[in-house]
């Protein structure tokens, strides 16, 4: 199959319903052929082993990765006790084995509520945490034991969905913890507080933040929508999206937004972390209070197209959009 043609670039956030198999990067490479545009960057990578929400942001919106990226992620998870591998996962090679029929319900549950809180996990060998420059799969490959620091994650909720016990025990948990929790670690090691080993055999994300699976559209759907010109109707705009994930102010003064488009900071706001600022439908920025200004993280809207919105017109990121999805509505 030969490469697409390249189109204009456009702005947009795209929610993927990952399959097994491929890696998140697999993933990237495949909406970057059909949008026909190379800028993709992704919110959280998913080992090839497991499915569901990936969020890809496209074009300019890359630049906010950093923000939607930040919220919870709440996965179907299923693992097996009694059995542990080298990579946490039912991927990796089996490394010890025990019976763990004496394990129950009961039990079970008594770990899985430890676990749940502020914790301290050990990221696995097989995974893309960089140690002194590399990844520890990378080592992981060579036969090679990395010395790593364990790492700060929160567990907001862990509940046990389902449990079959047997010398294989098997149980299904719906888990919502912070980004950079290893779901896999999760099963390791309450296999091991159970004296029984354990290892993740399945995986779906089901939600990243405030985009869910119900909403994700597979590959196929998007390289159709590709093939159409017609990708843009499957995407969020940028503001969509910002707008989901982080608090909004909203400018009404067009001249302190005229300001803010060339970079200038606004009266502290009071909350914390960051915040959206919107004028006119435009999002200008992402902003975060220091002292009593907001400065802003990431200036969005330039001058030239705030100024086009005040002259009556539609920039031409947001007349691609709506033309789009005009396409996509009459097809």
């Amino acid at each position: 199959m030969g490469r697409r043609r390249r189109g204009p670039s456009w702005d947009g956030v795209l929610v993927v319903d990952k399959p097994h198999g491929p890696t998140s990067h697999d993933v990237v490479q495949s909406v970057r052929r059909a949008a026909g545009q190379s800028r993709v960057g992704h919110t959280g990578t998913l080992d090839p082993g497991a499915t569901g929400v990936l969020v890809l942001c496209l074009g300019r919106a890359a630049k906010l990765v950093q923000y939607l990226q930040a919220g919870t992620k709440t996965y179907a998870a299923r693992m097996v006790l009694g059995v542990e591998t080298d990579s946490q996962d039912a991927q990796g090679e089996v490394v010890a084995e025990r019976d763990a029929s004496g394990v129950d319900e009961h039990r079970l549950c008594e770990v899985l509520t430890a676990l749940q809180g502020e914790i301290e996990q050990l990221p696995p060998m097989v995974s893309a945490v960089r140690v002194d420059g590399r990844r520890l799969h990378e080592a992981a490959r060579a036969g090679e034991e990395v010395e790593r620091e364990t790492r700060r994650v929160v567990v907001h909720d862990l509940v046990l969905e389902d449990f079959v016990p047997g010398e294989r025990a098997e149980a299904s948990f719906l888990v919502t913890c912070s980004a950079g929790t290893y779901v896999r670690t999760l099963a390791h090691d309450a296999g091991r507080a159970l004296g029984v080993g354990g290892s993740l055999l399945s995986l779906r994300r089901v939600a990243n933040g405030p985009f869910t699976e119900t909403e994700a559209h597979d590959l196929d759907a998007i390289a159709d929508a590709g093939e159409r010109g017609e990708l843009q109707t499957l995407t969020l705009s940028p503001i969509e999206a910002v707008r989901r994930a982080l608090p909004v102010e909203v400018v009404e003064d067009p001249d302190l937004a005229r300001r803010l488009a060339q970079g200038g900071g606004l009266p502290a706001r009071g909350r914390p972390g960051n915040f959206a600022v919107v004028h006119e439908g435009l999002l200008l920025g992402i902003y975060r209070d220091a002292g009593d200004r907001a400065r802003p993280d990431l200036v969005w809207t330039r001058p030239e197209e705030l100024a086009a919105v005040e002259g009556g017109q539609v920039p031409p990121a947001q007349e691609e959009a709506r033309s789009a999805r005009t396409r996509g509505q009459g097809s």
